[in-house]
């Protein structure tokens, strides 16, 4: 008789990222990924989200975390989980850092500003 080994593990802490033409959303999606490359989180499809995709949204139900990432004022990401029905989520929305559409090209500093903040809002999540 072999022992039973539990595969559960922690739920994912789940980042969904604008990744919209302008730049600053450049910055957001950027910014995601490092999170991602990190550890703080993982990068999740917001698109999935939008679709309803069955298997993403059942992720994204079981995550212990989740973290809206928008760049511009339109908060596309946090509408989208919104009406998927998802809430009490982090939101983060890159005017509150002082970062405007039109005005910060995607650069380290702009990048890692995001995910420095982004790291804190996941710790606090959970």
């Amino acid at each position: 008789m072999t022992a039973q080994v539990c595969q559960c593990g922690a739920a994912p802490k789940l980042i969904f990222s604008c990744s919209g033409s302008a730049d600053v959303g450049a910055v957001a999606d950027q910014a995601a990924r490092k999170l991602t490359r990190e550890g703080h989180g993982k990068m999740f499809c917001l698109a999935g989200i939008g679709g309803r995709v069955s298997g993403i949204m059942k992720n994204t139900e079981a995550a212990s975390a989740i973290l809206a990432i928008d760049g511009c004022s339109l908060n596309c990401a946090r509408k989208c989980l919104e009406e998927a029905g998802f809430s009490g989520f982090a939101h983060l929305q890159l005017a509150d850092l002082g970062l405007e559409k039109g005005g910060t090209p995607p650069s380290d500093v702009s990048i890692n500003l995001v995910a420095s903040r982004a790291a804190e809002l996941l710790a606090a999540a959970g």
